[in-house]
C-alpha cells in the first residue's frame, strides 16, 4: 500500500496514547493540558468524536454559548463532541478511544491506492485522502504531547508523527512570513531549528511574495534559532508568542520587531 507509512504513524501514535493513559489513576483524566480549555479526558473525547464523525455519527447538540477558546466552525464541531462526554468516566472514554482507533485502522488498511488519492472533504478544505490522513497524524501526535505534558511524563520517542508536524509547519513558513508578518520587500528571514529534525529555513520577500531560498550572500534581516520542540509548540498554539521568543533557548539576531511579528504569526493551528 502506497501510504502504509501514514497508517503506521497513526497506529504508533494512538497506541502510545492508550499505553500512556491506561495505567493512570482516575484523577489524571481531569489534568489540564496545554490545549486551551481541554483536560486529558477532553483530548481523548475529541479524538473519539472525530473518528465517530467520520463514520457518520451526528454532531451532538451543544447547549449554551461556546467557550472563548472556540473560534471557528471546526472548533465548534470538536467542542460539541468533547462536551457530550464530560460526564463520562475517564476509563469509559479511553475504552471508546481504543475501540474507535482500532476500527479506523482496520478501515484504512482496507483502502486501495485509488481511495487514498481521492479528493474530498478535510479540515483544510478539499484535499486528497492521504493528505487528510496525514493531518490526522499531525493532530493526534500533538495531542499525545498535550497528554504527556499534562501528566508531567515527557518522552523522547517522537517517531514519524513529529516528522509530519515539523515538515508541515516548515511548509507553512512562507505563508507566515508573506501574509502574517509586516515584512518589507527584500526582507530575508532565517530560521534555524536545533535538535532532532534540525534544519535551516531561508525565506525572502520578493515581488510581494515570500519564497524559500537555498542560500543567500546577504546577512538575514532576522536570524532566529530555536529548538524544534519550541517551534512546534508555538506552531500548534501551545505556548504564547512571548514565551516562544523570550525562552532562554531561543536566540534572536537582527530586527527585533520582525522577530515579534514572526512569533505572533507562527501559531499555525489557531
Amino acid at each position: 500500500m502506497a501510504y502504509q507509512w501514514i497508517v503506521d504513524a497513526l497506529d504508533q501514535t494512538w497506541t502510545a496514547i492508550d499505553n500512556l493513559v491506561r495505567p493512570q489513576p482516575p484523577t489524571a483524566y481531569d489534568a489540564l493540558t496545554p490545549c486551551p480549555g481541554w483536560t486529558v479526558r477532553d483530548v481523548l473525547s475529541h479524538l473519539v468524536g472525530f473518528e465517530e464523525m467520520l463514520r457518520g455519527a451526528p454532531v451532538p447538540e451543544h447547549p449554551g454559548p461556546w467557550p472563548d477558546y472556540v473560534r471557528n466552525p471546526l472548533g465548534e464541531l470538536n467542542e460539541a463532541f468533547v462536551a457530550a462526554r464530560r460526564n463520562e468516566s475517564g476509563l469509559v472514554v479511553l475504552n471508546a478511544f481504543r475501540t474507535a482507533s482500532a476500527r479506523s485502522l482496520e478501515s484504512l488498511r482496507a483502502l486501495d491506492d485509488e481511495a487514498w488519492e481521492k479528493v474530498g472533504w478535510s479540515p483544510e478544505g478539499e484535499r486528497p485522502y492521504h493528505r487528510f490522513q496525514e493531518t490526522r497524524v499531525l493532530d493526534s501526535w500533538i495531542h499525545l504531547q498535550d497528554i504527556r505534558d499534562a501528566l508531567l511524563q515527557p518522552e523522547d520517542d517522537h517517531g514519524p508523527g513529529e516528522e509530519i508536524v515539523i515538515n508541515r509547519f516548515e511548509a507553512a513558513l512562507p505563508f507566515v512570513v508573506g501574509k502574517r508578518m509586516t515584512a518589507r520587500e527584500g526582507t530575508i528571514v532565517q530560521i534555524n531549528l536545533v535538535g532532532r529534525l534540525a534544519r535551516t529555513v531561508l525565506i525572502e520577500v520578493s515581488a510581494g511574495r515570500a519564497v524559500p531560498l537555498a542560500s543567500t550572500p546577504r546577512t538575514p534581516d532576522l536570524d532566529l534559532t530555536t529548538p524544534v520542540a519550541l517551534f512546534w509548540r508555538r506552531g500548534a498554539g501551545r505556548i504564547s508568542a512571548s514565551a516562544f521568543l523570550d525562552a532562554s533557548a531561543t536566540d534572536v539576531r537582527g530586527d527585533r520587531q520582525l522577530a515579534i511579528s514572526l512569533a505572533e504569526g507562527l501559531a499555525i493551528l489557531v
